[in-house]
């Protein structure tokens, strides 16, 4: 498949998509110093949403998807030089409402998990 959404993200702070299926994607964000929170490196919160975020929408993977709401919980701390796995999975929708389920992983441990509305709008959300 193609990526056809958020073309134009910055992979270096919302990282890669490195697999992509109908109603699923994979992200892989490798944290850097430029994420850290404090001096022991630890990953802000905000960069982790992101690629969260950015996997789901390209679960979804349609031009004109938008974030409508989230509800999420960081369940282990994530550090500079970590490496992230982000797994989306459409869980639902109805051709223009999407919920997207999205864990996320450092290893074998689970340090993210949300739940994400989306809604694909008929144009571009800025006209």
């Amino acid at each position: 498949m193609i990526l056809n959404t958020h073309l134009k993200i910055d992979t270096a702070l919302c990282g890669n998509v490195i697999t992509l299926d109908k109603g699923y994607a994979a992200v892989e964000l490798e944290t850097t110093p430029a994420m850290a929170a404090d001096e022991k490196g630890l990953v802000h919160g905000g960069f982790i949403f992101g690629a969260a975020d950015y996997a789901a929408m390209a679960a979804v993977n349609e031009p004109t998807v938008v974030l409508a709401g989230s509800s999420c919980r960081f369940l282990a701390p994530s550090k500079v030089g970590d490496t992230l796995l982000f797994k989306a999975e459409c869980s639902e929708n109805d051709g223009k409402k999407y919920q997207i389920t999205v864990n996320a992983y450092c290893g074998e441990t689970k340090v993210f998990s949300g739940e994400f509305t989306a809604v694909v709008l008929p144009e571009h959300v800025l006209g």
